[in-house]
């Protein structure tokens, strides 16, 4: 499988824009600039693609591992927290808030771990990565 995604850019790094096209076409000519990165300008950036991508493919990890090991979460919900520090990402931090029917928290935390380490946006992340996860009755 192969996705791909197209950044257009004109102008100068700080006074120019661009536009971010998915081949899903969710995002479609979708904004981004130097001040939607760097400050609070309107569009997308970078990071935020980052922390979208890292949250939602270690959620759907999860899912996985927890149903290898019998069982099915009623809800996760991870965010993504990118730090961008000189020029680098230099981490994400997930916070996960996990209802999970019937499971110990030997088990929780085994399927946590599990999917930190092994979801694929994990693997090509050459940052720091945390985990801070709730168990919700």
């Amino acid at each position: 499988m192969k996705r791909k995604a197209t950044a257009v850019w004109n102008g100068s790094g700080k006074e120019g824009n661009g536009h971010l096209t998915t081949q899903s076409t969710v995002l479609n000519q979708t904004q981004y600039s130097f001040n939607s990165r760097f400050a609070e300008g309107i569009g997308t950036n970078p990071e935020e693609l980052i922390a979208a991508a890292h949250s939602g493919c270690f959620t759907m990890k999860l899912s996985f591992v927890l149903g290898e090991a019998g069982f099915t979460p009623e809800s996760l919900e991870t965010t993504s927290v990118i730090t961008f520090e000189n020029g680098v990402i230099s981490k994400s931090h997930l916070i996960l808030k996990a209802k999970v029917p019937g499971i110990s928290q030997e088990v929780f935390d085994a399927s946590v771990k599990d999917a930190e380490l092994n979801c694929p946006v994990s693997q090509v992340l050459k940052a720091e990565i945390s985990v801070e996860a709730t168990l919700e009755n």
